[in-house]
This record gives C-alpha cells, sequence and structure tokens, in this order.
C-alpha cells in the first residue's frame, strides 16, 4: 500500500488558555484533494502550520511524505509547495523577478515562464507585484508555491476575498494540479469549495475534528437530498417541531431566529404539504425558498450554528 502523504495522530497546539487544536487526528492519501473546513478560528490555520513545519506542536505526531520536521526538515522543503493565507510579496517587483527568487529556493522545478503561464498572468510577466489585482496576488502566490514542482501542496484559504470570476479562475488552477496527481490539502470556509474541490473532507469545529468522509457522503449523512427554509408573518410562535415534522417526507426540523428549516427527502412532497399546512392553519408566508443539501447544512446539524456565524 502506498504510504499516506500526510498522517496526524493526536495533534495538540493551544495558546495561553485558548486551545487551538485538541486531540486532532487526520490521514490523507497520497494523490487526493483534502479539506479541511470550519469557520475562523477552528484551527485549520494552526493545523496546516504544524504541518508545514512553521510551527511546533505542543503534543501528538506529525509524519509529511513518510518523514519528520525534526529529522528531515531539508529534504521535506524541496517537496512541499505553501501558500500561506496571506502571502506578502514585494510591490516592487515585478512577476517574472518574484517567481525566479522562489525557483532559486529550489534543486529542481518547471521554467519560471511556464509557471507564469500556468497561473494565467502572462501579460503580467513584467508588471510590478503592486499593481496587480487581488486575484492575481493570489495566482501569483500559487506560483511561488508549485515553482519547486512540490509533492505535496498546502493551499491555506486560496480565494479568501476574491470576487466570484477570481474564485473560480482559482479553482480552475487547483482543479489541473489534482488531475496531474499532485496532492493538495486545502483549507477553507466555503463549502461550494470543497464540494467542488475535495475528494474528503474533515469538517473541524473547537480544534476537533467533527465529521469526515466525502462531501456526498457526509451531505446524504442528512438523510435528506432538499431543504425547505420559510418564514412566517407575524409575532406568533407557528408551529412546533412535531407538528412539521409530521408533514410528508420530513425528516429534520431547525429553527434560526423566527427561519424554520425543514430537511426533506422529496421536494415534491414537502412542499405541498407544508403549503397545505399554512393555507388550513390560516397563516401567512413571509418567505418560502428550497436547495439541494450541502455542506453547510451538514455544519448546521453538526454545531447548530452556521459556518459564517461561527
Amino acid at each position: 500500500m502506498t504510504a499516506p502523504a500526510l498522517a496526524i495522530r493526536g495533534l495538540e497546539k493551544s495558546y495561553g488558555e485558548v486551545r487551538a487544536v485538541s486531540q486532532l487526528d487526520l490521514t490523507v492519501s497520497s494523490g487526493e484533494c483534502f479539506g479541511l473546513l470550519g469557520p475562523n478560528g477552528a484551527g485549520k490555520t494552526t493545523t496546516i502550520e504544524i504541518c508545514e513545519g512553521l510551527l511546533e506542536p505542543d503534543a501528538g505526531d506529525v509524519e509529511v511524505l513518510g518523514m519528520r520536521w525534526q529529522t528531515d526538515e531539508r529534504a521535506l522543503r524541496e517537496l512541499l509547495g505553501i501558500q500561506l493565507q496571506d502571502t506578502q510579496l514585494s510591490e516592487k517587483l515585478t512577476v517574472a523577478e518574484t517567481v525566479r527568487l522562489f525557483r532559486s529556493f529550489y534543486r529542481r522545478g518547471p521554467d519560471v515562464a511556464d509557471v507564469i503561464a500556468l497561473v494565467q498572468l502572462d501579460e503580467k510577466t513584467n508588471a510590478r507585484v503592486g499593481t496587480l489585482s487581488g486575484g492575481q496576488k493570489q495566482r501569483l502566490a500559487i506560483a511561488c508555491a508549485i515553482v519547486g514542482d512540490p509533492r505535496l501542496l498546502f493551499l491555506d484559504e486560496p480565494t479568501t476575498g476574491l470576487d466570484p470570476q477570481s474564485r473560480r479562475q482559482l479553482w480552475e488552477l487547483i482543479e489541473r494540479f489534482r488531475g496531474e496527481g499532485r496532492t493538495i490539502v486545502l483549507t477553507t470556509h466555503y463549502m461550494d469549495e470543497a464540494e467542488r474541490l475535495c475528494d474528503r473532507v474533515a469538517i473541524v469545529d473547537h480544534g476537533r475534528v467533527i465529521a469526515l468522509d466525502t462531501p456526498q457522503k457526509l451531505i446524504a449523512s442528512l438523510g435528506a437530498e432538499h431543504v425547505v427554509g420559510f418564514t412566517l408573518e407575524g409575532d406568533g410562535a407557528g408551529p412546533d417541531d412535531a407538528t412539521l415534522r409530521a408533514l410528508d417526507a420530513v425528516t429534520e426540523v431547525r429553527r434560526e431566529a423566527r427561519s424554520i428549516s425543514l430537511t426533506s427527502t422529496e421536494l415534491r412532497r414537502t412542499v405541498p404539504a407544508l403549503l397545505s399546512y399554512v393555507e388550513h392553519q390560516r397563516l401567512r408566508l413571509a418567505e418560502l425558498h428550497t436547495h439541494s443539501a450541502t455542506l453547510e447544512d451538514v455544519f448546521v446539524s453538526l454545531t447548530g450554528r452556521h459556518l459564517r456565524d461561527a
């Protein structure tokens, strides 16, 4: 059997009284794109920085590509690509000068011009970093991460703060790396990003893994394919959970302030049943919407709150 690209056992890290990582165990297979999902402060970046050799853990064991930082630091530096959550590059250098500088750190790797072309910055080759847009700077940061032809690529929230078009461009780039058979470890708090890019995901909250599987299986664990959300007019309490759970094809009821969400196995049964109930009880809908179940719904089901509010 092929050795895992990353093996983490019993990892712990605290900052004063704050425990950022608590008894965390993870295994990432060679060649997979693995996602670490969770809200800000969940311990994702701390975990990644320990794996990258940037932080010392308080306890636990980390094996990267079959090696350990304590004994194989030089070898590991040649085999890893790292894109930090906030990469600060010299704004006076050009794109070509920046990539050439990072290429000089490695014994081998692709041609500088090829890397720039790969991240679609050909037209910005001689532009200074300070003139680039946010999306272009992120693509440049990834160029610096891959210029040593890494076997394992760490991407820490690579699309945070980007506009939708820039996000999609980076997704396409990551998918290309994945297609080349590289191992990618990706942290994000965007559930749609993880669903599109990752073979498996671990949902992390308060420094612990609370769920781990393929995106499809995690969503299937809800026992429903759809979510029906609605809000009633007025200040009344509305129907109780038992009444809503008795509606056709409903498997779970969740409340958040005045909004109510029903997980459903079949929209065509749940929506008419809900509308019929509302009409019979002479209630009024202020809002009604439906969507296919997502990893966001998994997180809400596990923690009782939305990812963006966590």
